[in-house]
Parts: structure tokens; C-alpha cells; sequence
């Protein structure tokens, strides 16, 4: 049906930057609301930052400032930039995808999500 691939995860050290892309594939006419979550060892899956189909944003206070997320429609992909980061930003970070498909000639909403990228910030 729909894929969703992250890339970009790696070890980085605090202050640094880091960029993750989440690619979407498959059979669908487009790609709504899009986000990326985190989730670390012992803590809940946490909304980080995310972004409709027109471009409107949300974030989650701490990280306000220094993550940026963006998207690109032509190639399906969603971006988040990760500036001055922090040993608590350190998680698995999940790619979210609200999509559009056909489903019996008719406009359906479906939820998916990536399998995650591994982000570990050193001090």
C-alpha cells in the first residue's frame, strides 16, 4: 500500500546538526498531514514536530528553535532539520504520514508510519 522510509539518523555530537528525510511510496493520490515522532528508551512515542498539506507547522516546546520541519509534495518527501542538538534528543525518530488513496472510487484518509531512525546525540 504505502511506505514510508526514514534516512538521515546517526550519531552526532551536542551542538551539532543532523537532517532527517522520510520518503513515502506506493499507491496513493497524495500525502496530508505529515510529522515526526520520537520515542526513547523507557519514555512514551512523543509528537516532535508537525506539518499539514498547506505548510502549516507545529511543535513541541523543546524543540522550538532549533528543529525545523518542511515538505516537499513533488517528491512525497517530509524533512526535519535538527539544529543545536541535545543529549535528550537522543530516541528512535518515526516518520507519520496521513495519506490519501483510492479505495472503491472513493477519497480515503489512512495513517502510516515509518520504521524509524536511530538519532543518538554525544555531549
Amino acid at each position: 500500500q504505502v511506505q514510508l522510509v526514514e534516512s538521515g539518523g546517526g550519531l552526532v555530537q551536542a551542538g551539532g546538526s543532523l537532517r532527517l528525510s522520510c520518503a513515502a511510496s506506493g499507491d496513493f493520490v497524495s500525502l496530508s498531514d505529515m510529522g515526526w515522532y520520537r520515542q526513547s528508551p523507557g519514555k512514551d512515542r512523543q509528537l516532535v514536530a508537525r506539518i499539514t498539506s498547506q505548510g502549516v507547522t507545529n511543535y513541541i516546546d523543546s524543540v522550538k528553535g532549533r528543529f525545523t520541519i518542511s515538505r516537499d509534495n513533488a517528491k512525497k518527501m517530509v524533512y526535519l532539520q535538527m539544529n543545536s542538538l541535545k543529549t535528550e534528543d537522543t530516541a528512535v525518530y518515526y516518520c507519520n504520514a496521513d495519506v490519501i488513496s483510492v479505495v472503491s472510487g472513493r477519497f480515503i484518509r489512512r495513517n502510516y508510519w515509518g520504521q524509524g531512525t536511530q538519532v543518538t546525540v554525544s555531549a
